[in-house]
């Protein structure tokens, strides 16, 4: 899930009359930020489950730049492994279970790597550390071939058999015989209803996307339901300790694999060499470029039920285009 692309001016705030206060001077430095307690009450409840599990004490945890939505840690054990930690202080309900389960399925498919979980609980996700390194030469390549071997992973049915999260907005993912339906009634209609009810889409806008819905046999080639990653922006793609590449924070179904590739594109920093190792893997339909608007509005519904109107005039430029 991408950022809302908030920009900082890069001014320094001026100093007001409140932070030379001497009393508050005090207080603040008396007061414990709650973000700092927070994290203190999960690497005790890590740190008692890694010591109950076999992988020893918790010896130190320092905070990993990078997310949006989740705090997130390097734990170091006595053992001298390592660990990552993503928590959250009031997260959706089974976030973090959907995830776990998500992470499990993708590394059963044996396309891209993705970390291995160690442990999962309300609150938070407990994973194997993977080392960052620069990307291989041959990174894209092997990314596009891993990518086209996920996606020949195929079901009886488009869905999931349980929702999942893109970002923290709910996926459903009731399962469906028809694709066109699936993709109306579980993506665009549901994110649309979404916001049309907080008042970011209007009447207008609703009818526009209704009647793009009915058109998506015209526009839409048939596709099996290949297993996909869901969220699959340059942010959650990464690379280990050899330059390959590495798949986190899915948002799993499976849905039309032209939709994934859509999704590639919307905010960019995919090489072309993926595209191509892709194709050359398993032969994508002639035109699925022209296509990507189509399922990159679910992206953009999302982005503005998450953000805000930023993302309107996207979702209102496809919806013209198309009705």
């Amino acid at each position: 899930m991408r950022r809302s692309g908030r920009v900082s001016s890069g001014r320094r705030p001026g100093r007001s009359t409140l932070s030379c206060n001497p009393i508050l001077k005090k207080w603040r430095r008396r007061r414990r930020p709650a973000y700092m307690e927070m994290t203190m009450n999960f690497t005790q409840e890590v740190s008692a489950w890694l010591s109950e599990n076999g992988y020893g004490e918790l010896e130190s945890s320092q905070s990993v730049g990078g997310g949006c939505i989740n705090q997130t840690l390097e734990i170091h054990t006595s053992h001298k492994e390592r660990f990552f930690l993503k928590y959250h202080g009031s997260p959706p309900v089974g976030m973090f279970s959907v995830e776990a389960r998500s992470l499990d399925i993708l590394r059963e498919a044996k396309g891209v790597r993705v970390p291995v979980v160690i442990a999962n609980a309300e609150h938070y996700l407990l994973l194997e550390w993977v080392e960052p390194h620069e990307r291989a030469p041959d990174y894209w390549t092997r990314f596009g071939e891993g990518l086209a071997k996920q996606h020949q992973s195929v079901a009886l049915e488009f869905g999931f058999g349980f929702a999942t999260y893109c970002g923290t907005t709910l996926q459903p993912n009731d399962n469906y015989t028809d694709g066109y339906v699936f993709f109306a009634q579980q993506r665009l209609l549901f994110q649309g209803q979404l916001a049309y009810d907080s008042g970011k889409l209007d009447s207008g806008a609703m009818w526009r996307l209704e009647a793009l819905c009915r058109k998506l046999p015209e526009l839409v080639p048939q596709q099996p339901p290949s297993l996909l990653h869901g969220d699959l922006w340059s942010g959650n793609a990464h690379q280990d300790e050899n330059g390959a590449p590495v798949l986190i924070d899915p948002a799993c179904y499976y849905g039309w694999r032209e939709a994934e590739l859509g999704m590639t594109m919307l905010f960019g920093g995919f090489g072309e060499e993926f595209y191509a190792a892709y194709d050359a893997a398993y032969p994508l339909e002639e035109g699925w470029r022209d296509r990507v608007d189509i399922y990159n509005l679910y992206h953009l519904l999302n982005h503005l039920n998450l953000f805000g109107g930023g993302y309107s005039g996207q979702v209102q430029r496809i919806l013209g285009a198309y009705t």
